[in-house]
């Protein structure tokens, strides 16, 4: 099925969309809800302001973005690897992070615990 030029809401209720395309849409304020998204790919996507909820990110990439002030609170994102992104502001709270590995990072005014991590890591430098 075609749907070109359409410029009304769509309501699409239990239906498998499975390898749909959608190239050049406008989806402002559109509500995804227990929806099956594994291994769908978003490219060149703004998603700025949009709200996730109840949501799996785990193995999720993300390359060659900005995320700045974003926010992850109790997020499953095990085994996610983000790569050339912008986090500048964004904060992680209640997270797991056993076997996280952060490398070739600006950590510029990056805080843990309230603890600037340049001052860690000058500590620990200092001590190794």
């Amino acid at each position: 099925m075609d749907i070109t030029d359409v410029q009304e809401p769509i309501t699409a209720t239990k239906s498998d969309l499975s390898q749909s395309s959608f190239d050049k849409v406008l989806l402002k304020q559109a509500r995804f809800h227990d929806a099956g998204m594994q291994r769908t790919a978003f490219e060149d996507i703004n998603l700025s302001d949009a709200r996730f909820k109840q949501f799996n990110l785990s193995r999720a990439t993300f390359t060659d973005g900005a995320m700045p002030g974003v926010r992850f609170v109790n997020a499953n994102m095990a085994g996610a690897a983000f790569a050339d992104v912008s986090l500048m502001g964004a904060s992680i709270e209640n997270a797991n992070l056993t076997g996280l590995n952060i490398s070739g990072c600006n950590l510029t005014h990056m805080r843990i615990d309230d603890v600037l991590v340049e001052d860690l890591l000058a500590a620990y430098r200092k001590t190794a």
